[in-house]
């Protein structure tokens, strides 16, 4: 729900910076892989109950996330790009309450696996429609430069990230956080399912 606004007020740091990247050498798919490594590390560090040092990992996962974009368009982006920067996105997202559930599997599986759960909806949604209006040639007017159609919805990464920087700063807080963003990840299921149904029913 916020991504586009939080874009647009990035854009032209990240622009910035991929240029200095670009003159450096660095490609896109560099940036991607980078990103999700590091991000990565959040698992290990909620899992060992080091969970106020996971928000620092998170924090370069999600720039590295705005530079790889910023940097292929500075020379042609790839349908390879678009495709590893989704699939490592929803593989970073995962691993978040997966740690919980390892640091604290009594309190806090339940809850992970709901999270994870409504994710899959969120995920499965969004990436169908994707598929289905690259095919019918549907385009974005709102993410016009994405390498294939963003559905919006009401949980989107700003959104998903405050949630996972509040779940490792109070960690005791986990399973209420995580049945609550559950809830409106079913939300933004069912507004997405509802949206595809109309814009691919049309025929």
């Amino acid at each position: 729900m916020l991504d586009r606004a939080f874009n647009a007020a990035v854009q032209n740091p990240l622009q910035r910076m991929a240029q200095m990247l670009q003159r450096r050498g660095w490609q896109a798919d560099h940036i991607t892989w980078l990103g999700f490594a590091i991000g990565m590390l959040a698992l290990p560090l909620i899992a060992l109950d080091l969970p106020q040092w996971a928000p620092l990992a998170m924090g370069l996962n999600r720039l590295a996330d705005g530079l790889d974009g910023a940097l292929a368009r500075l020379t042609q982006p790839t349908d390879r790009g678009a495709f590893l920067d989704i699939a490592l996105d929803f593989l970073f997202y995962a691993s978040i309450p997966l740690g919980f559930a390892l640091a604290d599997p009594t309190r806090n599986a339940l809850a992970a696996s709901v999270l994870i759960y409504s994710f899959i909806g969120t995920a499965s949604t969004f990436l169908a429609f994707a598929v289905l209006a690259a095919k019918r040639g549907i385009s974005s007017s709102t993410y016009p430069a994405k390498g294939f159609y963003y559905l919006s919805g009401l949980t989107e990464s700003v959104e998903t990230m405050a949630v996972f920087v509040l779940m490792c700063l109070v960690p005791d807080w986990f399973a209420a956080l995580a049945y609550g963003f559950a809830a409106l990840c079913a939300l933004t299921t069912v507004t997405r399912i509802v949206a595809g149904v109309k814009v691919l029913g049309a025929d």
